[in-house]
């Protein structure tokens, strides 16, 4: 896996910088088994409404594409057109169970792209950034792997491949129960990875909040047990503000749990920030953040509030991850 290097040196002054993702791809049932026929990318007919709140202020989001949307053109024509504006940048986001060549078994273990042998894994990152660049005119720096799985051979084919930057950390999820990686130690912090230390990872933003915030690694699985699930100890600690999980996303967080978080981690030194969302949960019904309009009013106020939040009362910026690295780079000079 991508390792957690010294965190980045950064200034306890720094205005704080926000970068937004999203993550781009096609509507599947994340309930159900995986399928290679699932590469429905109707939702993004709906992806200007997400579009325009960032245009509002002024943020360029990172749309980190998978096959089936860089495949179709009712995936990809609204893209091009912000990428044309200026007004968003692209990267790279594997699903390998949709993302050819095809020659894995599919299945939960699978999914996660860096369980994957090297060739496997490697193939099909290339296959994907080739058609990133046929599709919009240059291959991509940036990659986010899907269900953020990065593996033992992740970071030797990020630099092959010509990548500099990869968001796929999830701080503090883990995901080995299935097989995919565990990050409940991981920093929030940015570091340089790769031989020459020449890559940046900026990790998705997220937390363990609260009284008990520092004991949240062993804490909250405790309060999550299934056999203590009957007892709701893990709400009850998050109504009293003892411990909760948090990830800056609007996808089942409101906008105050943003706002508790971004605070913490204030108080704790990070000035580098990710919101990030799944493209499909700007299309009602699609996956279930947002399963009617009304959700979906919900959850454009949430990003539109937090983005006021961010660049109003904490007067914050806002930047893309290839930007943010040269920023991190001058700062080494």
């Amino acid at each position: 896996m991508i390792r957690d290097h010294d965190p980045v040196s950064l200034p306890s002054d720094m205005r704080p910088i926000l970068l937004v993702v999203v993550d781009t791809e096609e509507t599947f049932a994340w309930s159900e088994p995986f399928s290679r026929e699932s590469t429905s990318v109707a939702a993004m007919s709906c992806i200007g409404s997400g579009q325009k709140i960032f245009a509002d202020y002024g943020v360029r989001p990172v749309y980190v594409v998978d096959y089936p949307v860089v495949s179709q053109e009712q995936g990809y024509a609204e893209l091009r057109k912000f990428v044309a504006e200026g007004s968003a940048v692209i990267g790279a986001h594997l699903h390998p169970w949709v993302s050819p060549p095809f020659s894995e078994a599919v299945g939960v273990y699978n999914s996660y792209p860096g369980n994957l042998p090297y060739d496997q894994e490697e193939a099909k990152l290339l296959a994907l950034t080739e058609s990133i660049n046929t599709t919009f005119g240059s291959r991509p720096q940036v990659y986010k792997a899907g269900r953020y799985g990065v593996g033992a051979n992740t970071t030797a084919i990020l630099a092959k491949l010509g990548y500099k930057v990869d968001l796929s950390l999830a701080p503090p999820f883990d995901y080995s129960s299935d097989g995919g990686p565990d990050f409940s130690s991981v920093s929030n912090q940015p570091f340089w990875f790769g031989n020459d230390e020449d890559m940046l990872e900026i990790p998705c933003t997220g937390s363990f909040t609260g009284t008990l915030s520092s004991h949240g690694r062993w804490l909250y699985p405790v309060l999550n047990h299934s056999l203590l699930q009957p007892l709701r100890l893990s709400a009850i600690a998050s109504r009293l503000g003892l411990l909760e999980r948090i990830r800056l996303t609007p996808e089942g967080y409101s906008l105050s749990d943003l706002k508790r978080l971004t605070n913490h981690l204030l108080r704790s030194g990070n000035r580098i920030f990710t919101m990030s969302f799944h493209s499909p949960s700007l299309s009602p019904g699609a996956i279930d953040y947002v399963s009617n309009s009304a959700d979906l009013q919900i959850f454009l106020a949430t990003i539109s509030g937090y983005l006021e939040f961010f660049f109003g009362t904490l007067g914050g910026e806002s930047l893309t991850p290839l930007e943010i690295k040269q920023r991190l780079e001058n700062l080494k000079r």
